[in-house]
């Protein structure tokens, strides 16, 4: 199943492109859609997405900044950025940078929209393949461990699984819980 993660801090437009993607693509697609941009980012640390899409005038973290922490969980999500925003240089560099692969305005065309969503969720399956052979070409060559391949292959799976915070005394702790110097 393939997945697609919006972000607008406006309700109304989540649940317009929502719907609109529910009678554009077929079932096969989950449409998660968020307010929050933190909240939106700690789901991308637990979910693959193929494709997800930000507006860019936020509280709290603009689309472009957010896009950068989604690439660093997932890079091979293709990253829209769906704005009225039309600042040349500031759209130039989110594509240089790798930050962006995509710039689609606002207001949308429906047909458009649905049709660059459907190549992005395309792209992100291709890279997450590419990046699935390469490890496996890499771990026949000697170029890195099978542990490694390993690790590798369970974050495309589940991102964020292969960061473990250990405690002084070897246990795993996990979000919230305090070491023995009260640090969490």
């Amino acid at each position: 199943m393939s997945r697609i993660l919006l972000l607008d801090d406006e309700e109304p437009v989540i649940q317009s492109l929502r719907r609109m993607l529910r009678q554009s693509l077929s079932a096969e697609v989950a449409v998660e859609g968020f307010t929050d941009p933190l909240t939106a980012l700690r789901r991308a640390g637990e979910v693959i997405f193929d494709a997800v899409v930000s507006d860019y005038r936020m509280p709290v973290m603009n689309g472009l900044s957010w896009l950068r922490e989604v690439k660093a969980l997932q890079p091979d999500a293709t990253r829209l950025l769906l704005s009225a925003v039309s600042d040349f240089h500031l759209l130039q560099t989110a594509i240089n940078e790798g930050a962006i692969d995509r710039y689609l305005s606002k207001p949308w065309n429906d047909r458009d929209l649905a049709n660059a969503l459907r190549e992005a969720i395309e792209l992100g399956r291709t890279r997450r393949e590419q990046r699935r052979l390469a490890d496996e070409r890499r771990r026949e060559l000697g170029t890195i461990s099978d542990e490694e391949a390993e690790r590798r292959r369970l974050e495309m799976l589940e991102p964020g699984i292969t960061r473990v915070k250990w405690g002084p005394n070897g246990e795993v702790l996990l979000e919230g819980d305090a070491d023995l110097s009260g640090k969490t």
